[in-house]
């Protein structure tokens, strides 16, 4: 199984205790439904291992003390500090509500402004800890756009387009860069041509 099958729910982030328990940071909206997981795959160096879940206990909101089969030693769990957590994407409850998706599902989609019309293409997510934000590649940049119900509004499955209504100006902070870089390079060329006539 490939990442391309999975969908990332967290990662390992330190060691609990001294008997081979970690701490998983849970990346999604509602830990408590991985409260009664099995197994997980873990990214380690590079390769999806599955690791099959002795306990696990949901602690201050994303936080989970995990303990695995065959980690029983402090040497072991810290082998897995940092890796990614990983289950199969058909493990997934299919979404219908057209105001709420999962971020994996959106990479490749149509941005779609309820003013300027089609943008650009989601090329991923950005989880932050004080706001997501949607990557979407317009004319050549990276524009990014914050996740909230006022600005993604609705998505659409079955013509892979992302509705939205950006904030007056949002485009225009990232494109004022480009014009930037190229008014410089008109000056310098001006430039370049006076001193040739000299």
């Amino acid at each position: 199984m490939t990442k391309d099958d999975c969908y990332q729910v967290g990662h390992i982030t330190k060691t609990h205790g001294v008997s081979g328990e970690l701490v998983l940071f849970l990346d999604v909206d509602n830990p408590a439904e991985y409260a009664d997981l099995e197994s997980v795959l873990l990214e380690v160096k590079g390769e999806l291992i599955p690791y099959f879940i002795e306990s696990i206990a949901i602690v201050k909101g994303s936080r989970a003390i995990i303990a695995f089969d065959d980690v029983d030693t402090i040497e072991q769990a810290e082998r897995l500090i940092n890796c990614g957590a990983y289950l199969p994407l058909d493990e997934l409850e299919p979404i219908t509500d057209e105001t709420r998706f999962y971020f994996h599902e959106i990479v490749g989609y149509q941005i779609v402004d309820a003013e300027a019309g089609a943008l650009g293409i989601v090329q991923g997510v950005y989880a932050m800890n004080a706001q997501d934000l949607i990557a979407m590649d317009y004319e050549g940049k990276e524009v990014l756009i914050p996740i909230n119900s006022d600005i993604v509004r609705t998505i659409d499955r079955a013509n892979q387009k992302l509705n939205v209504a950006l904030p007056d100006g949002l485009l225009a902070i990232y494109m004022e860069d480009n014009s930037k870089d190229e008014s410089s390079e008109i000056n310098g060329d001006e430039a370049d041509d006076d001193t040739d006539e000299d």
